[in-house]
């Protein structure tokens, strides 16, 4: 299986991989240095479902914020997400979803709490990407039932969030690209 181990740098290091991303109508284009851009991670939740996973789950890369940048952000609208507190009511979540108003393309999440950091949507990625050595399917405990999670050897599965980061997963199968997300 091909493993991408990062782009060498002049000093011989891994450098983040550079990505393009757009929209399906083309009016928002944008670029960003990612050091996580392994689409390992499938996320199952009602809020990926259902914003941007037609397939039943969306992909997350990792991506530093200070790279970002958009042609047509005039174009870009924002969704934050309502999240059930357990007690009845909800409370609005910090993440920032970023679409496409034409086309309702999800482009990327990013959340202030972690502001070095940008997670773009697989999905909206032009630039090719490399296949994961394994598939991790996190929150099945929220999946649409008609959904069929693949089972093979490489697949991972878990009803929660799972104990390894985005960044430490990329780390253990050495193909963490430059910089770390601890900017």
């Amino acid at each position: 299986m091909h493993r991408n181990r990062g782009i060498e740098d002049d000093d011989g290091g891994s450098a983040p991989v550079k990505l393009e991303g757009s929209c399906h109508c083309g009016q928002v284009r944008f670029r960003c240095e990612a050091y996580a851009p392994v689409p390992f991670l499938r996320c199952y939740c009602s809020i990926c479902r259902k914003t941007a996973g037609g397939s039943g789950s969306a992909i997350n890369l990792g991506a530093h914020a200070d790279t970002l940048e958009v042609e047509g952000r005039e174009h870009l609208g924002v969704y934050r997400a309502r999240i059930d507190d357990g007690d009845g009511g909800c409370r609005i979540s910090s993440g920032q979803r970023h679409f496409c108003t034409g086309c309702g393309s999800a482009l990327w999440l990013f959340d202030p709490q972690w502001p070095e950091l940008v997670h773009p949507h697989a999905s909206a990625i032009d630039t090719p990407l490399p296949s994961p050595p394994e598939r991790v399917h996190m929150l099945l405990g929220s999946k649409a039932n008609w959904v069929q999670v693949p089972q093979g050897r490489h697949d991972r599965h878990m009803d929660g969030f799972p104990d390894e980061s985005l960044e430490d997963w990329h780390r253990r199968h050495d193909l963490l690209g430059g910089r770390d997300g601890n900017v």
